[in-house]
């Protein structure tokens, strides 16, 4: 990442995009999402019901990923509900909604569209076992002693793992519906076939909402504190 802030990059990769294919196609998304029922965006149940989830949980944190920053996105949940634990809330008393948008969004897609459309490269995604840009989703069911902190030893930050201890996970429609287009004129490819493959590809139990920040406004109301996981 250096020292470009998950915006800077965003907004650098949107002017990347439409260099290539022009300001006319980058636009189009944004109509397109603007005339969009919520029932394009996928969700199990009607958005703000998804959130319903929250109901009744003690202790209640939405973190804010905009980016790969390194294991933050999903080791921060882990130490909150581990902190919790230790201070007499079970884990799954917690609360806990981690919003995957900006730059964050492959993480929410399995391994076989890394390796496809290069979300390593395109996103500044590196593995944290190779150091470099990853081919595979490397938080999607880890393998056992993938993750460690220093002090702490092995931790399970796979999402899969997160999800078994009640951790909810979303994804921003906005922000696939617009890198979805990006990459779509890179690769000679239509714009709604790369989206409906990559809505294909979510991972289970993530759900699409119309975007992050719509998100994180909803799980605020629902008594989340907010917690930002870049470094």
């Amino acid at each position: 990442m250096g020292d470009a802030s998950p915006r800077r990059r965003f907004l650098q990769t949107l002017a990347t995009g439409t260099a290539a294919i022009g300001m006319a196609s980058i636009a189009g998304p944004f109509q397109q999402l603007h005339a969009e029922t919520v029932s394009d965006f996928s969700m199990t149940a009607p958005p703000d019901e998804w959130f319903d989830k929250l109901n009744g949980k003690k202790h209640k944190m939405v973190f804010d990923a905009t980016g790969p920053h390194g294991i933050m996105p999903f080791a921060w949940p882990k130490v909150f509900m581990i902190t919790n634990a230790a201070t007499g809330t079970p884990e799954k008393e917690c609360g806990v909604v981690v919003v995957l948008r900006h730059d964050a969004i492959p993480y929410a897609m399995e391994s076989s569209l890394w390796e496809k459309y290069h979300f390593g490269e395109l996103f500044k995604a590196d593995d944290p076992l190779t150091k470099k840009p990853s081919v595979r989703n490397p938080f999607w069911k880890p393998k056992p002693g993938d993750f460690k902190i220093p002090g702490v030893g092995n931790v399970e930050i796979g999402i899969n793992e997160l999800q078994d201890n009640g951790v909810m996970f979303c994804v921003c429609n906005m922000a696939m519906t617009v890198y979805s287009n990006v990459a779509a004129g890179q690769m000679n490819m239509q714009a709604s076939d790369v989206m409906a493959e990559w809505k294909k590809g979510i991972l289970p139990g993530i759900e699409i909402v119309p975007s992050g920040v719509w998100a994180l406004g909803r799980a605020q109301e629902k008594g989340c504190a907010y917690c930002s996981v870049a470094p």
